[in-house]
């Protein structure tokens, strides 16, 4: 059951961003105790699902301490993408994610008005995972982003998803279809960016590195589109997932470019 989040006024200064995709943004690296300290509190995270473990309630705000997705997710690319951002930003700006994904998934998942022909195909493992979600995975990202928009503003979109659409040509229109559900359902405008990792390159034996190739198409597809290079970011030994390295360099890039595009730039660059 969605638990309404606290009420504050809209803040300018709050921004907010939506992260969506398959394990890679749900992050699949163990993380640390050092991992879960330091953490700037105007980096925060609204629970996607009831988390007892960290004390969090689905719809609230709370310090965006590791995992940032479901309960017995790890480490991910939004971990460093926030924290990097508020280094960077004003101290009166604040940085809030919501990270609604599921390992495993296509692209499909996210479909507004087809996911449930896909849902219903998917092993029981997956199933589990998007029963977290009440069984609707973007319903739950675009009921939790309407509240946020009551406390703060959507920036930007962050997308980690492909490694199971590895060879779909049509990806692109897919996540393109999806992007535009989401500024028509949340009244965003039309130049919003997103942001969309490439998957472990080749440089890291990644098993489904051709796929960055499509990847590398969106901005086509979606003119405020923009692809974030992975090379050079570590890999795990599955050649599927990067490792905490890997998805602290990742967070970073998606950051620089959001600062970027934001109009912010970089400390020391």
């Amino acid at each position: 059951m969605f638990i309404a989040a606290r009420a504050y006024p809209q803040d300018p200064d709050f921004y907010i961003f939506l992260c969506f995709g398959q394990s890679n943004m749900e992050g699949a690296a163990r993380y640390t105790a050092a991992d879960t300290m330091g953490i700037d509190s105007r980096f925060m995270v609204m629970a996607a699902t009831d988390c007892p473990e960290r004390g969090r309630t689905q719809g609230e705000w709370d310090t965006a301490i590791p995992p940032l997705a479901r309960c017995r997710t790890g480490l991910g690319p939004a971990d460093y993408f926030g924290r990097t951002m508020v280094e960077n930003l004003p101290e009166g700006i604040r940085v809030g994610v919501i990270n609604v994904s599921v390992g495993g998934c296509k692209i499909e998942l996210f479909e507004k008005d087809s996911y449930q022909a896909y849902a219903d195909s998917v092993p029981g493992w997956m199933a589990n995972m998007i029963a977290e979600y009440d069984g609707n995975p973007y319903g739950r990202l675009v009921e939790l982003a309407k509240r946020a928009q009551q406390t703060g503003v959507i920036k930007g979109i962050l997308l980690h998803q492909g490694e199971s659409n590895t060879g779909d040509i049509h990806w692109p229109e897919k996540v393109r279809g999806i992007y535009d559900n989401l500024i028509a359902d949340l009244s965003l405008e039309p130049q919003v960016p997103l942001l969309a990792g490439q998957l472990l390159g080749a440089d890291a034996n990644g098993a489904c590195a051709s796929m960055n190739a499509i990847i590398d198409k969106l901005p086509q597809a979606i003119p405020a589109a923009h692809v974030i290079s992975s090379e050079g970011c570590e890999g795990q030994a599955d050649r599927l997932h990067f490792s905490t390295a890997g998805y602290k360099e990742l967070g970073k890039r998606y950051a620089v470019k959001m600062l970027s595009l934001l109009g912010h730039s970089q400390s020391g660059s």
